[in-house]
């Protein structure tokens, strides 16, 4: 892997925002590294992003992965001058309290703010802070502008519908951690270009193709738009890391099951030996409060096995963390895999 390569492309995608519905802007960062790789991606009418390198062999596998990232809309503007959301993608309003935000008006400026709830101030209300139950009716946007009423927040270009994303704050640290929002699924699309870089440095043995989704978080991202003539496809997200799980930030994971169900036995036992036979420590998995690309892909009809592996990643759906050790585990089981006969 070139670490270098890959930690500057991510954390230009982490510093570009895309909640999902508003993903043109990342996605445009994908393609034009894409291109200066020297390969032509193809845009879908979704707005995802596809790219095929031919191999030197039989087979064609897909990697799927997603660009958006969790984030919100204007529900309502107050008549205070303050936001109400509604959030778009699976997180709890806990783990975007205090969040810098932005609002992207139709105009294009946008405006910044944070998210705070009815009863912030512990000076104020004391108790009844700590007591404050977190959800959509408590949580507000209060806007980095002067404005006190709804009309004056309208003079600002702020409408119901506005797309909202959080500010991802990316940080690498010495000791290699990068932390982060959105390094779902952000972290994944990084190791995909460093993958290329590779693979067009030497062919693989199977065709190889990447596809970018633009709608995960709300469940139907690679509904559409996998090469129709794809033999396994493989799903690559974060791992959830947490209490009783073995997933680890310092390691790629393969989840054998998650909401949706099972996933491939068998395109998992070949992902499983190839990982051995490279000398990469996979780590094996379930997440039952986790739905993936590939299960979407399944049931919209997809008739090819699949598989899902992906960096472990710490805190998920809130200030997430994962270490370049991931980044770099994951690159390699890819790598491994389309230049296998499995």
């Amino acid at each position: 892997m070139n670490l270098d390569y890959t930690l500057d492309v991510l954390l230009r995608l982490l510093e570009t925002p895309s909640p999902t519905g508003l993903t043109s802007e990342a996605v445009a960062l994908i393609e034009q590294e894409v291109r200066a790789l020297g390969v032509t991606p193809v845009r879908t009418r979704k707005g995802a992003l596809t790219w095929e390198l031919p191999g030197t062999g039989d087979g064609h596998v897909t990697f799927s992965g997603h660009v958006d990232t969790l984030g919100a809309l204007v529900r309502e503007i107050k008549s205070n001058g303050r936001l109400l959301l509604f959030s778009m993608g699976g997180y709890d309003w806990t783990t975007v309290e205090g969040e810098d935000v932005r609002v992207h008006t139709q105009d294009g400026h946008g405006v910044t703010g944070t998210v705070v709830n009815i009863r912030q101030s512990t000076h104020v209300h004391g108790a009844a802070l700590r007591e404050l139950r977190r959800e959509a009716a408590v949580m507000e946007v209060r806007l980095d502008e002067r404005t006190s009423s709804a009309a004056e927040t309208r003079a600002l270009g702020i409408e119901v519908g506005d797309f909202v994303s959080f500010d991802a704050r990316p940080r690498v640290t010495p000791a290699g951690y990068i932390k982060s929002r959105h390094l779902d699924n952000k972290a994944a699309v990084a190791i995909f270009l460093d993958v290329t870089r590779d693979l067009l440095q030497n062919p693989p043995e199977r065709t190889v193709a990447f596809h970018v989704a633009t709608y995960e978080e709300v469940g139907h991202g690679a509904a559409t738009g996998i090469p129709p003539h794809t033999d396994a496809l493989v799903a690559v997200d974060m791992a959830a890391v947490g209490e009783g799980q073995t997933s680890s930030e310092h390691h790629v994971t393969l989840c054998v099951a998650d909401s949706g169900g099972p996933y491939d036995h068998d395109l998992g036992k070949r992902l499983r030996s190839v990982a051995r036979e490279a000398g990469v420590e996979l780590r094996v998995d379930l997440y039952p409060y986790y739905s993936s690309d590939g299960t979407a892909a399944w049931q919209a009809g997809g008739d090819y096995p699949v598989a899902l592996i992906g960096p472990g990643v710490d805190a998920s759906h809130a200030y997430e963390r994962t270490h370049t050790d991931a980044l770099r585990a994951t690159a390699d089981l890819m790598l491994a895999y389309v230049r296998s006969d499995r």
